[in-house]
């Protein structure tokens, strides 16, 4: 399972990488669940990047064809890989398809792929049921699917989603061709039952910072986090990390890393082909 830790800044970026992540995802928490980080700052975490990593980035929700296609466009322009964007209070799947098809016409011209995000929190009469997003997905050609909560003051993904809920969303997206990422306030605990369900992707933020959400992601935090995530199970700590493991926020995390960790699937970013494939 691949570790996507967000990032607001380019420094963060440079912890994140020193951490470990997978994937450095571009997003600003102060501004909701797919807070857009200014182009500027992009342009300078893709820079810190160099191509170390994939570059991820988050649109917020989409409102128009036309500006969701120009906004995915410029962020892809300016590094992303892969464009996040959700669809919060639209409840009519054509009007999400139209929508989600412009995010992607942005982002592959500029040789990105698009990731529909939707929200485990979301009210049912005003949005999207899951299976639906998924097809819509699939048919609009976009890479993966994102299972994310909207309130970060409220509910946890695993709160909401018991583990076999979170395994069959997963299968339907695999099902589908698409790769399945899951976020939502995801602690160390997390990690292993999300692994377990086959999740691509698991994404991070408050658990990768000093300060929850809205504080700073420090790469001791990231480096724990990446040792739950990976396929072979749990690594030892480097030493570097000693002295915040032994705080008890540190010793928490570290606890968790007796758990048992299942490998998940390879991540498949689709093409208009369908057959490109990032491991």
């Amino acid at each position: 399972m691949q570790l996507l830790v967000s990032v607001r800044s380019a420094a963060e970026a440079a912890a994140a990488i020193a951490g470990g992540a997978d994937i450095v995802d571009a997003k600003e928490p102060r501004a909701g669940a797919l807070g857009a980080v200014p182009i500027d700052v992009l342009r300078e975490i893709a820079a810190e990047l160099r191509g170390l990593r994939p570059l991820s980035a988050a649109i917020g929700d989409a409102s128009g064809e036309a500006d969701v296609e120009r906004t995915a466009c410029a962020f892809a322009t300016a590094g992303a890989s892969f464009v996040k964007i959700g669809f919060a209070g639209i409840a009519e799947p054509a009007r999400v398809a139209s929508l989600a098809a412009a995010a992607r016409r942005g982002a592959a011209a500029a040789g990105a792929v698009v990731v529909l995000a939707l929200y485990a929190d979301a009210d049912p009469d005003a949005s999207v049921a899951r299976d639906d997003m998924i097809e819509i997905a699939a048919r609009v050609g976009a890479g993966g699917v994102l299972l994310d909560t909207a309130r970060k003051s409220g509910p946890a993904l695993r709160a909401l989603i018991e583990p076999r809920g979170l395994a069959a969303f997963v299968d339907r997206a695999h099902g589908c061709g698409l790769f399945a990422a899951l976020a939502g306030k995801l602690t160390a605990d997390d990690l292993p039952i999300v692994c377990g369900a086959g999740a691509d992707i698991a994404g991070v933020r408050g658990a990768a910072c000093e300060g929850g959400r809205t504080g700073r992601v420090t790469a001791d935090r990231v480096r724990i986090l990446r040792a739950l995530s990976t396929a072979d199970g749990p690594q030892a700590v480097p030493s570097e990390s000693a002295e915040w493991a032994a705080r008890p926020e540190g010793r928490a995390l570290a606890k968790n890393a007796t758990a048992s960790i299942r490998s998940a699937a390879t991540i498949v970013a689709s093409t208009p082909g369908g057959s490109a494939r990032w491991k």
